[in-house]
């Protein structure tokens, strides 16, 4: 009895060798799909990216007010409730303003703490509602996206706060 193994090769669209994404390089890293190194003999199948959580939280950070502003204003049109349309017009000016404030490297732990509060404090009303009303749809979901930005936005805030790590070569140059 023998095994087949099935092989897919999905080229990559876009060309490895000069591609940027947000600042950092992207490229194939030197590895097939199933993580071993790449035989010299053929391309890249997959692309890697380098951008860093500090690079990405603009964009995360838009993207969610933007969710934040159609849902309030969806939940507003569909049931007239003025309590979604306030907390999605809030949602999405703070994270407008965590947006703009992540944008420069010197306010971006400031950025990044107003998404953090944000997300928490999303996450503690769709928590309550999901409670309060054991209907899954629509504060599961939410709760559910809340949540992810919230660990996103944790996380981007630790490394964004936490001092550069400096080597012992260049804090103490020899004579």
């Amino acid at each position: 009895m023998s095994s087949l193994a099935l092989r897919l090769h999905i080229p990559s669209v876009v060309s490895v060798r000069n591609t940027k994404l947000l600042g950092r390089s992207v490229s194939d890293c030197g590895r097939n799909w199933w993580g071993l190194p790449k035989s010299k003999s053929r391309r890249g199948n997959g692309l890697c990216c380098k951008a860093e959580l500090s690079e990405l939280a603009p964009a995360v950070s838009a993207g969610y007010g933007v969710l934040l502003l159609g849902g309030g204003l969806f939940a507003y049109s569909k049931s007239g409730s003025k309590g979604s349309l306030f907390g999605g017009l809030t949602g999405s000016v703070l994270m407008a303003s965590a947006y703009f404030l992540t944008k420069s490297p010197e306010t971006r732990v400031l950025g990044d703490t107003i998404g953090l509060g944000a997300a928490f404090l999303f996450s503690s009303v769709f928590g309550f509602r999901l409670a309060s009303s054991r209907k899954p749809v629509p504060a599961g979901p939410l709760l559910l996206l809340s949540i992810a930005m919230l660990s996103f936005f944790v996380m981007a805030y630790m490394h964004d706060s936490l001092p550069v790590p400096v080597s012992v070569s260049d804090a103490l140059p020899l004579p």
